[in-house]
């Protein structure tokens, strides 16, 4: 990985972190395009710079994340499903990694649905979290590990259809975004180096490179996307995947096949 290869990953992070529309499944096929997504160190720096962007959440929303020891229970209780399945499945969540075909396919599915979920759950109207609603949200954010599902969607539609309303499923989205990405770092740099690789001093800076860079865009992102989710729902991010979803599974079949 060069330098450039990792400002446009760590771009395409920012964007895509805090939309439903799967930051991971995004840089999966960046990875595959410039040939490097076999790479060991693309599979840390793809999992790692996600922390980078989920941070963000704890800057815009400081005074929010910093809370009563209620909430930050609930965040735990919605952590486990993910540290549970996350170590039973890590070597299967590693082979996903390398796979565009899943993510096409992904996308395509999450879109239908998406364009569905503002049907099913627009009378959503609650805005405090309950511990058996966190528990099952963090069910569904273990969707997530299959990649193109996006982890901030699952969990988003996991929410309203506990009754949450938009907004509120949203940031709890983001708030156990932090837990759940820094646990997933831990684990991808304990499982690296336990595999015997060591980083170079170029691979540190790309590090630090893309978590400064995927912290600032999602800086600028997030709000607008908490704006727009408020006024218009789901069905652009639906037709987005889809119309992806597609053009992959074209690219797959008629014109170059994509790593399975």
């Amino acid at each position: 990985m060069n330098t450039l290869q990792a400002i446009v990953l760590a771009v395409i992070e920012g964007i895509t972190e805090f939309l439903p529309v799967s930051s991971t499944g995004h840089m999966i096929i960046a990875s595959s395009f410039f040939g490097i997504a076999h790479d060991d160190f693309t599979k840390l720096f793809t999992i790692v710079i996600q922390l980078g962007a989920i941070l963000s959440v704890v800057v815009l929303y400081f005074k929010r994340f910093f809370q009563t020891f209620d909430f930050y229970f609930k965040l735990l209780v919605a952590f486990i499903p993910a540290v549970v399945l996350g170590l039973l499945l890590s070597d299967k969540i590693d082979e996903l990694l390398e796979s565009p075909l899943t993510v096409a396919i992904s996308l395509l599915i999450g879109g239908i649905i998406l364009l569905k979920v503002d049907e099913w759950f627009n009378k959503s109207e609650e805005t405090e979290v309950t511990y058996i609603q966190a528990l099952k949200i963090g069910f569904f954010q273990c969707l997530a590990m299959v990649p193109g599902v996006s982890r901030s969607g699952a969990s988003i539609v996991g929410g309203m259809s506990q009754k949450l309303a938009r907004t509120s499923a949203a940031e709890f989205s983001f708030f156990l975004a932090v837990p759940t990405m820094l646990g997933a770092t831990a684990k991808k740099c304990y499982d690296y180096y336990k595999a015997g690789f060591v980083l170079s001093h170029d691979q540190i800076n790309l590090l630090i490179i893309g978590n400064v860079i995927a912290f600032i865009v999602a800086l600028l992102a997030i709000k607008s996307f908490i704006d727009f989710l408020s006024k218009k729902g789901f069905k652009i991010f639906g037709y987005y995947r889809i119309s992806a979803g597609i053009i992959l599974l074209i690219i797959h079949y008629f014109i170059q096949p994509l790593t399975i």
